[in-house]
């Protein structure tokens, strides 16, 4: 027993090891020198205004997933200071629009740099304040390839419904922090914010309509494809 319990250790030690490698790979893969000090000083201002931004691996992941759908319209819920933003703009078409939404203006004004600071034209990004179920009913039916979803927790179901409209078959939607820090599989007492991310989980991978896959990036990246049938 003693021997198996000192190689579950390495095992653990190993695989928390690798998902830190995959976390930080990538994350200097930036197209353009702009594009890296943009995100630094992004993630700076987050800190400042103590947001905290996604991470390298889930940046990376985003500008993966936007490229892989050859995203041309993408929204996002949460704009926080820029830094998934500069992500997702990075693997969108050159052409493409990515809607952000928050509620805090300030927070999009440093967003709004960061993006220009990045050499993003300023066409590329529209910028949205206000709550975002107040805002999304506005936006179209199936006329995103990718949605984003990095805002209040405990309006997560009512995001993966509207994300089930906006896309195209085969769009994607994505949730940032699934994992809440090791609490959504912590069976100890939990806030209403992770009950209802595990209510997202079960529902996403459910889902008839969804083809789900939850990636060990960050705080957790749960990612589906809206299915063409």
């Amino acid at each position: 027993m003693r021997g198996t319990r000192g190689q579950e250790r390495a095992i653990t030690g190993n695989r928390q090891t690798s998902w830190a490698f995959a976390d930080a790979y990538g994350a200097e893969h930036v197209e353009h020198v702009e594009h890296s000090a943009a995100l630094r000083w992004a993630r700076d201002r987050a800190r400042e205004a103590g947001l905290r931004p996604v991470s390298d691996g889930t940046g990376a992941a985003l500008r993966l997933l936007a490229a892989a759908v050859d995203a041309k319209a993408v929204a996002e819920i949460g704009t926080g200071t820029g830094v998934s933003g500069i992500h997702l703009l990075h693997g969108m078409r050159p052409d493409g629009v990515l809607t952000t939404v928050d509620t805090e203006p300030e927070c999009q004004q440093i967003a709004r740099q960061a993006f220009r600071a990045a050499g993003f034209a300023a066409n590329r990004a529209r910028f949205i304040p206000g709550r975002a179920l107040d805002v999304l009913p506005r936006l179209a039916d199936g006329g995103y390839d990718l949605v984003f979803c990095d805002g209040d927790r405990t309006e997560c179901l009512e995001y993966l419904a509207e994300s089930l409209r906006l896309l195209r078959p085969g769009g994607l939607v994505c949730f940032e922090g699934v994992f809440a820090d090791g609490r959504t599989v912590d069976s100890s007492a939990q806030p209403a914010e992770v009950l209802r991310l595990r209510e997202l989980l079960r529902a996403v991978r459910d889902s008839t309509a969804l083809l789900p896959s939850l990636l060990p990036v960050g705080d957790g990246l749960l990612c589906a494809v809206k299915r063409s049938h």
